[in-house]
């Protein structure tokens, strides 16, 4: 069984919520601040999973830099054995 995951940050609904009540900025997309103390990689948005099977294959991921950015994008490739 695949379970992607979209995100490590909160739905953005209840991140507002909390805001609201809080004020404090620091909530909003801590998900996406992890890798300021150890580098990970976040992949989101990806397409297709339905098609692989529920096992047999494994996943490798390969980023493209980008000068001067602090994300960017990858290839997705299952790797079937």
């Amino acid at each position: 069984m695949i379970i992607p995951i979209t995100s490590r940050d909160a739905p953005f609904k209840y991140t507002r919520e909390k805001f609201a009540e809080s004020g404090d900025a620091s909530i909003i997309w801590e998900g996406h601040k992890a890798g300021r103390d150890i580098g990970y990689g976040q992949m989101e948005k990806l397409s297709n999973l339905e098609s692989l099977p529920a096992s047999g294959f494994l996943v490798s991921y390969f980023p493209y830099k980008i000068k001067n950015g602090t994300a960017g994008f990858v290839r997705a490739v299952a790797i079937f054995s």
